[in-house]
């Protein structure tokens, strides 16, 4: 989970729902819980009994879920065949070096792929992993080319950016439990939402799918799992960082831009801050947008017709933007 590897949204995903089990009484199943989610619920259960939830269960676990966790019998059996069925392709979608560069930006876009490993058959292996991150450090380093430098000085609103409408927008307010984030991310499939102010649409921070992590492994932070609030989180995980002298896209605060910046602008502040969305807000700074990196390469590529043929057919429901 803390190196940020490909498998980070199924792990996350699935504490998540191990935690909205214990919390509310959900069963994880219900939340599109995976197996791991499942074997999460279930180490809860073995750790603590059915009738502790909450603080209760905080406390008995010695206010770290993931050590508890960790040590049960159902977390040291389950197999990784158990949950690579839970991935959209099981066990991934690949690429080979023969591949063109266009069907690459195509499943990292409109196809939804955050991560494609190139594999060698003849050798039967992973070569390498290309993500959405890596493709837009490519544009980054092609800053004085010419097709980027013409391309590079569009404005957002120009290339239809942001896509989302702002009545679509996924936040959650500073006041409102962090767990609500949280499940709002998985309920939602996206990968983190602004948090904003109260009574009010300014972003005071961002919380990430990843940041779950700090919800499970800092005790301080564990023992109030249940009420503490997205703005308290903020800080108590910024308090976090400083103090195991830890870098994180959250200590930087909120990362933002305007309609009328350059798709240039964007992308070199994506790259330089090592973050997957940045926030379009208006002249009050309001957030009237998200632009995430899935976005950006959406821009470079248009899908010709039948290039995949049917092998998408009704097998990856499209965002309502990709369908003609």
């Amino acid at each position: 989970m803390m190196a940020g590897s490909a498998a980070t949204g199924l792990a996350t995903g699935g504490l998540v729902a191990a935690l909205s089990s214990t919390t509310l009484g959900t069963p994880a199943s219900a939340i599109g819980g995976t197996a791991l989610a499942t074997a999460a619920a279930g180490g809860v259960s073995a750790a603590v009994g059915p009738a502790h939830s909450g603080p209760e269960a905080a406390a008995s676990m010695g206010g770290s879920f993931f050590e508890n966790l960790a040590a049960s019998d159902i977390y040291k059996t389950t197999k990784v065949e158990d949950i690579s069925g839970s991935f959209r392709w099981a066990p991934f979608l690949a690429l080979q070096k023969s591949d063109s560069f266009l069907t690459m930006l195509l499943l990292l876009s409109k196809y939804r792929m955050k991560s494609l490993p190139v594999v060698d058959l003849g050798e039967g292996k992973i070569d390498n992993i290309i993500t959405q991150s890596s493709v837009v450090h490519i544009l980054a380093e092609c800053v004085g080319l010419h097709w980027f430098e013409n391309w590079g000085t569009k404005k957002l609103f120009e290339l239809g950016l942001p896509i989302m409408k702002p009545s679509k927008l996924v936040k959650v307010s500073e006041e409102e439990p962090v767990l609500k984030a949280f499940q709002l991310m998985r309920a939602k499939g996206v990968g983190g939402i602004p948090v904003v102010e109260e009574g009010g649409r300014k972003a005071v921070g961002n919380i990430s799918i990843r940041d779950v992590q700090y919800l499970l492994t800092a005790p301080e932070i564990y023992k109030d799992y249940r009420s503490i609030t997205a703005k308290n989180f903020l800080t108590a995980v910024r308090k976090h960082l400083e103090l195991h002298e830890e870098t994180s896209p959250m200590l930087l605060g909120v990362i933002t831009c305007k309609r009328d910046d350059t798709i240039k602008d964007v992308i070199l502040r994506l790259d330089s801050h090592k973050i997957h969305r940045i926030y379009v807000v208006d002249e009050e700074e309001n957030v009237e947008g998200v632009i995430t990196l899935r976005d950006i390469i959406s821009k470079l590529v248009h899908e010709p017709r039948h290039y995949f043929g049917d092998f998408f057919d009704g097998v990856v429901p499209l965002p309502q933007n990709s369908r003609v």
